[in-house]
């Protein structure tokens, strides 16, 4: 059984930029690479699961979030870092859907299909659906990085957040996950 560490997208592998969808504004955090890549030399899958809701909203399609996902991989991929899967919710929030965070589902789906240990694995992000999504699959912890809405989730949900790993990044993630 293989673990792995599931993360958000938007505010946690790249800044916060309100419906993100077009390739050339993705900005990764520093240090992002180097910390994913120790992740998966510890044997670490890596997964981005992600919502998005401008597809469901109408205010970009498909086609250009898989773009923005392509640039998000094409710039990791020098740090030495591969995303298993991208899983992608597009649905808006008052849509009908499966996996929409903090549905467990694209966790369960990986699982399934790479023979993952959820119980072994980390579940990342700057929100509280992104920990509860980790909850519900029954992760090892979900980590809650102050980075992107982060910050607010900490000050505003501390009780919601008690069981949540709390850091400043991806670079103190890796450090919590690998120690």
């Amino acid at each position: 059984m293989q673990r792995a560490v599931f993360l958000d997208r938007d505010g946690t592998l790249i800044a916060e930029k309100n419906y993100l969808h077009r390739p050339e504004d993705v900005e990764i955090f520093p240090g992002a690479g180097a910390a994913l890549r120790q992740l998966t030399e510890a044997g670490f899958k890596l997964f981005m699961v992600t919502n998005q809701s401008g597809i469901g909203r109408g205010y970009f399609t498909l086609a250009d979030a898989e773009r923005v996902n392509e640039r998000i991989s094409a710039d990791f991929a020098p740090a030495g870092v591969r995303f298993e899967k991208i899983y992608i919710a597009p649905e808006a929030p008052e849509q009908p859907s499966r996996g929409r965070k903090p549905s467990p589902q694209f966790l369960f789906d990986a699982r399934d299909e790479f023979g993952l240990d959820l119980a072994a694995s980390f579940m990342v992000g700057d929100k509280l659906i992104d920990l509860e999504c980790g909850w519900n699959a029954g992760v090892l912890k979900s980590i809650l990085v102050r980075t992107g809405y982060g910050a607010r989730v900490e000050r505003d949900e501390a009780e919601k957040i008690q069981r949540a790993i709390v850091v400043d990044g991806l670079r103190e993630t890796a450090e919590k996950i690998l120690n």
